[in-house]
Parts: C-alpha cells; sequence; structure tokens
C-alpha cells in the first residue's frame, strides 16, 4: 500500500510534467506569432480602417459644404439689404 500511493502519484504528475515541459517548448513560437500578428495588418483589419478613414473624410466634406452653403446664404442675404 505504501508503495501503491507515491507510484499513482509519479504517474499523475508525469502528465503535468509532459505538459509543462510542451509548453516551455512551444512558448518562444507563440511569443513569436503574437508578435508577427501585433505587427501586421491583416485585409480586414486594413479595409475596415480605410473605410472608417473614408467615412470620416465625406463627414469633413460635408461639413465644409454646409459651412461654405451658410457663408453663401449669409453674404446673399447681405447683398440684398440696403
Amino acid at each position: 500500500m505504501k508503495t501503491i500511493i507515491p507510484v499513482l502519484l509519479l504517474l499523475s504528475l508525469g502528465g503535468c510534467v509532459v505538459r509543462t515541459a510542451a509548453n516551455v517548448a512551444t512558448m518562444p513560437v507563440r511569443a513569436g506569432a503574437k508578435v508577427v500578428d501585433w505587427t501586421t495588418t491583416s485585409q480586414a483589419e486594413a479595409d475596415r480602417n480605410r473605410g472608417r478613414r473614408d467615412r470620416k473624410a465625406e463627414e469633413r466634406q460635408r461639413k465644409e459644404q454646409r459651412k461654405a452653403e451658410r457663408e453663401a446664404r449669409k453674404q446673399a442675404e447681405q447683398a440684398q439689404q440696403p
């Protein structure tokens, strides 16, 4: 009985040791992959960023156009006043 418990513990810990060794061995590969993921832009991200940039540019253009129209109306009103 005394020898069975240590053997069972060793067997159960063996899986943990193997798993830990595998995690340690693959850690640099995972870290490298994460760095590459952080430094590169996927096509979906590029499309999303381009769309956001285009929408902001269109909004700026609309605001400038409304401002120019207000100024034109204001000048037209001032020109009509005697």
